[in-house]
């Protein structure tokens, strides 16, 4: 099966770089459609698919699109392709997307006045899958909506895309909002918490180039441990508390800064924005 991405952006080359790098797909069945044909050139010879110059082209080109342009430009987008669209599967990686608003946009953009077969909405299949970037490293979050309209073997060989990029995983479309805030917005803010520890070891004498490994690690490390065993991330605090000790000290100065209240607050800011 033939792929090919409308776009190029950061979340596109994560993917399309892990597909390649797993092995999943081989480069000569992968295409991309970005409107800069010079940074769509450049990042095509850096990952190694092939570029096209339209995304009618790339949707002749292809049998499953992954939709990766802004949010906001859908619509503009699959109306340009128009007819080209027919029978093809739809991979849908934007926010805010659900199988729902594709079908209501697919309907609108049906000719009526065409046999039933033909409608976009009749031939058009759909997954929303909401990734995150640690995909490129075969870490990913993959957040599948229950909802879809993919053929079996179509959803077989997605997943099969998906599976050694990551853990993945099914919700309904009214959790992927906030399924998207916890783990598509996380690996910035946990870069944050990186970035601050760093810091803190460059204060007390460790030179910044070891300061981002240490921590990364540490950081790796930790959630892996909570992944492998299972356990309650609280068991797993207390595990490294010991009385009087140093780590409940950096505990209690955490709780005294509203360490777990200022991650709360920032999902309540990206669901709930002003």
């Amino acid at each position: 099966m033939k792929i090919g991405f409308i776009g190029m952006g950061n979340m596109a080359q994560a993917l399309c770089e892990g597909f390649l790098q797993s092995g999943s797909i081989d480069s000569k069945d992968v295409y991309a459609y970005a409107p800069h044909q010079d940074k769509l050139q450049a990042n095509a010879r850096r990952i190694g698919f092939t570029p096209v110059a339209s995304a009618t082209e790339l949707a002749k080109a292809a049998d499953m699109l992954f939709v990766a342009c802004k949010p906001y430009q859908i619509e503009a987008v699959l109306s340009g392709i128009g007819d080209a669209l027919a029978n093809k599967a739809l991979i849908s990686v934007a926010a805010g997307w659900t199988l729902e608003k594709y079908e209501l946009l697919l309907a609108k953009l049906s000719d009526p006045a065409k046999d039933e077969g033909e409608l976009l909405l009749d031939s058009v299949r759909v997954q929303c899958v909401m990734p995150n970037t640690p995909a490129m490293v075969r870490e990913g979050v993959f957040l599948v909506e229950t909802d879809h309209s993919l053929r079996p073997e179509e959803r077989e060989f997605l997943f099969s895309l998906l599976t050694p990029l990551g853990l993945v995983h099914e919700l309904p479309g009214h959790l992927l909002a906030i399924g998207t805030a916890v783990t598509g917005c996380s690996p910035a803010f946990v870069d944050l918490l990186i970035e601050a520890y760093a810091d803190a070891a460059v204060r007390y004498g460790i030179p910044r180039a070891d300061a981002y490994p240490l921590i990364s690690q540490a950081v790796l490390g930790a959630a892996k441990l909570q992944l492998v065993t299972g356990k309650h991330p609280g068991e797993l605090k207390d595990n490294v508390c010991s009385p009087s000790g140093t780590t409940i000290r950096g505990v209690q100065a955490l709780e005294e800064h509203g360490f777990r209240a200022a991650c709360m607050a920032s999902v309540d800011s990206v669901m709930n924005p002003s």
